[in-house]
């Protein structure tokens, strides 16, 4: 009989993508606390964006309402950073 290999379902995306986003805001915050990365730099501002995206997609998954607007809400201030830095 052959097996099939276990793939990753969709919870399990989710939940990479939560854990992702804690640790790229909490990585965000540490290193701009003690300025190893500037705060008004692309490497901050990509952690902040992408590590907002991972906590409200899982968020969204979980049907966490308050958490999705607000990470939405972090999102857009990051895409609007990161364009001013190209402006």
């Amino acid at each position: 009989m052959i097996k099939k290999s276990k793939s990753f379902d969709h919870n399990t995306l989710y939940e990479i993508a939560g854990w992702y986003g804690m640790l790229a805001l909490i990585s965000a915050y540490g290193l701009a606390s003690f300025k190893s990365i500037p705060a008004d730099g692309l490497v901050y501002q990509l952690l902040n964006l992408t590590g907002s995206t991972g906590l409200m997609l899982i968020a969204f998954h979980k049907g966490v309402t308050q958490s999705v607007l607000l990470n939405i809400f972090w999102i857009a201030i990051g895409v609007v950073a990161i364009a001013r830095l190209f402006l």
